[in-house]
């Protein structure tokens, strides 16, 4: 599914989203994250060891809730499966992602950190009229 132009330019912004996969009981888990866009998937960037990255690494569906920060009620719902996940070219990317939203190079929240970069295939997408 193809994401509309107001959805890609947040997303090349600092966008506020939040990121849900489900824990081996089924149940959601949500963390607040970075994310970017390479024009037709969502990518987000993880660490190996952090929950969403093993929960993706058993059950591939996402959802992502998604604000413009310059218009809070302007928001977008995704429902999604990651299509890949990789340590290929995931420290660049946090990189292109600090900068984006901090305006720097990462700063590196921990040491010894092995980046992953998922890539998110929108299937259905929701955004309220306000």
């Amino acid at each position: 599914m193809a994401m509309p132009d107001d959805l890609l330019t947040v997303l090349r912004g600092k966008a506020i989203c939040f990121v849900t996969t489900l824990m081996p009981d089924g149940s959601p888990q949500i963390s607040q994250t970075w994310a970017g866009t390479d024009g037709e998937h969502i990518l987000i960037n993880t660490v190996e060891t952090h929950q969403k990255n093993r929960n993706v690494a058993r059950d591939t569906r996402v959802a992502i809730g998604i604000t413009d920060p310059a218009a809070p009620m302007r928001s977008w719902a995704v429902r999604g499966s990651v299509v890949s996940a990789t340590t290929d070219g995931a420290r660049e990317h946090i990189d292109e992602l600090s900068q984006q939203y901090l305006g720097r190079p990462y700063p590196g929240f921990g040491p010894g950190q092995q980046r992953v970069l998922l890539t998110v295939k929108v299937e259905k997408l929701h955004s309220p009229r306000r």
